[in-house]
């Protein structure tokens, strides 16, 4: 089996990622955050605010989900706090692919990460090896008349800070010629402190 990546899976067949699901009230602060760089029209693609999530393991197409849902679905983690810490990009310095909003250090998130990461190994996906960089993305291709610039990105992080908690683990699958294009076919809630 190869490993699988958003980037160079093939987009046809119905694809599988666990991700932390946002409250409403962090969606409306993520979309309101980006709304002045989607007025100016700087990235192609916008994120719809209902398919904001922080993924935690990206599965590809799967034929049999019941071992990999099994096996996530007996975690047990407490909820914890996560803090949003502004605007980054991933790609060209001069022309980004992807615009995101990261999330402070936290411990607790790279350790749920790691079972989650853990289970669907063991549920015999092949999965990304890349370092968790754990991010929400909400635009996507520059688009800008002028090069990108970490000046220009500067100018549009958020004045206030951002907190909330994460509740549940969801499995959702990507429908993508729809808006919203996420849809949550399965939740494991994370344990009340």
């Amino acid at each position: 089996m190869k490993v699988l990546t958003e980037r160079t899976s093939d987009m046809l067949n119905p694809h599988y990622f666990f991700a932390l699901s946002l409250p409403e009230e962090t969606k409306r602060y993520l979309n309101n955050s980006m709304e002045p760089m989607r007025l100016e029209g700087s990235f192609k693609k916008w994120v719809h605010p209902e398919d904001y999530h922080l993924t935690l393991a990206f599965l590809g197409s799967a034929d049999e989900l019941g071992p990999v849902m099994d096996k996530v679905g007996r975690l047990t983690h407490p909820s914890f706090p996560l803090t949003l810490s502004g605007f980054g990009t991933f790609g060209k310095s001069d022309s980004p692919r992807i615009l995101w909003m990261g999330v402070e250090p936290s411990d607790m998130l790279h350790r749920l990460r790691g079972i989650v990461f853990g289970a669907c190994e063991e549920a015999g996906f092949q999965l990304d090896q890349r370092p968790f960089s754990p991010h929400i993305t909400v635009g996507r291709k520059w688009n800008g008349e002028t090069q990108f610039t970490q000046q220009w990105l500067n100018g549009f992080q958020p004045p206030e800070r951002h907190t909330f908690t994460a509740t549940e683990v969801v499995l959702y699958q990507t429908h993508p010629n729809r808006l919203p294009k996420y849809e949550a076919i399965h939740t494991i809630p994370l344990q009340a402190n």
